[in-house]
């Protein structure tokens, strides 16, 4: 089986390195991909562009044409998560519309998610990050629900802060959909995990 016939995908989990930033929304990313590496029964591993924590497998069933998958972490914080996306993207050889970003988003509520391709970075420092060092926006995008904050709270100490106990019951649910849906993006495309999956 030749590469261009069974391209690889770049999958990113977008979050802040570290375990005071582990249970926080915006740390979604990070548990998606977590949840995708437990399924391939691999565990993360530091990549040779010293940047970033890989996984490197497969989706889909086993003897099926499976997907070439890269699964990464990016060890910088969100607001430089681009350069290192880069550097696995010029690695693996993976252009823009084979990137897959997973990340919180607070227009959806939270147990909510949608995927797309394209589109503007609404504010989220990761996407713009990962727009600027790759040159485009055009990489697909897995948008898991946040919510809005509530009051008057604002929004950075929300996205950077732990997700509600009532939340936390559901999470593990919500993180399984995601990485279906990631799986879903990858195997079936686009329009086939937006007919299934967008809320």
């Amino acid at each position: 089986m030749t590469d261009t016939a069974n391209p690889v995908w770049l999958v990113v989990g977008l979050g802040n390195p570290g375990p005071s930033y582990a249970g926080h929304r915006h740390n979604i990313g990070y548990l998606v991909t977590d949840e995708l590496a437990r399924r391939m029964g691999s565990p993360f591993r530091a990549h040779k562009t010293g940047r970033a924590d890989v996984v490197e497998g497969r989706f889909g069933s086993p003897g099926s044409d499976q997907a070439r998958v890269v699964l990464a972490r990016p060890r910088s914080y969100m607001n430089e998560v681009g350069g290192p996306v880069k550097a696995l993207a010029t690695f693996y050889k993976v252009p823009p519309e084979r990137i897959v970003a997973i990340h919180d988003e607070l227009d959806i509520p939270f147990d909510t998610m949608r995927a797309k391709l394209g589109g503007g970075d609404n504010g989220h420092n990761g996407l713009k990050s990962m727009r600027s060092s790759l040159g485009t926006g055009d990489f697909h995008r897995v948008r898991v629900g946040i919510g809005r904050p509530p009051g008057r709270q604002e929004v950075a100490d929300f996205v950077l802060s732990n997700y509600s106990a009532a939340e936390r019951k559901v999470l593990p649910f919500q993180v399984d959909t995601a990485a279906d849906a990631v799986e879903c993006l990858v195997l079936e495309g686009l329009e086939r995990t937006q007919q299934k999956f967008n809320s």
